[in-house]
């Protein structure tokens, strides 16, 4: 079985449990508000699915609906099914390394003044800072809407890890301050 890219698991796993066509994948991506846990571009649904289909995890078929032009749907395939339940198994089992570009801009800190770089990173914060209130605003309106636990974790998850990353921010703005008697 081979491995599939993030963006390959994700269609599967919106096909996983019926057929869809193109823009009826869109709209899900849309509702379920994927675009915040998954770089899911619109112009790469389609690419993905010919991906898939190349792959005969998916197969499609022409539907037609009256008064409006033929729609290709998509279906997920046994192999698919299979590989899709591989892949999860996978990225819940292992811990893989993100690649953040503002580790880039700490390795090259030193080519700033140390008040630039408080600066910056007082900056950063106040981005997270918007983040972490729109997280905080999705997982009380998950949880009012009785949402399943998983798609709550979507949510909690992520604002556990920006909020641990603002207190190592601070202590690092801290810890800057002190070395450079700022």
């Amino acid at each position: 079985m081979s491995r599939i890219s993030d963006l390959e698991t994700a269609i599967l796993g919106l096909l996983y449990e019926e057929p869809h066509h193109g823009y009826q994948l869109e709209k899900t991506i849309e509702g379920w508000g994927m675009r915040n846990w998954t770089q899911i571009g619109f112009s790469s649904i389609y690419y993905v699915l010919k991906k898939l289909e190349k792959k005969e995890l998916v197969e499609s078929k022409m539907e037609r609906v009256e008064g409006k032009p033929s729609r290709k749907v998509f279906t997920i395939t046994d192999l698919g099914r299979k590989t899709l339940k591989g892949q999860l198994k996978s990225l819940l089992s292992w811990n893989t390394k993100l690649i953040n570009p503002f580790d880039l801009g700490l390795a090259y800190l030193n080519y700033l003044e140390p008040e630039e770089v408080i600066e910056c990173l007082e900056n950063y914060l106040e981005s997270t800072q918007g983040r972490v209130r729109f997280l905080e605003s999705s997982v009380k309106t998950q949880k009012e809407l009785n949402a399943p636990y998983y798609v709550i974790a979507l949510f909690s998850r992520p604002l556990t890890s920006l909020k641990t990353e603002m207190e190592w921010v601070r202590g690092f703005i801290d810890e800057i301050r002190r070395k450079e008697n700022l």
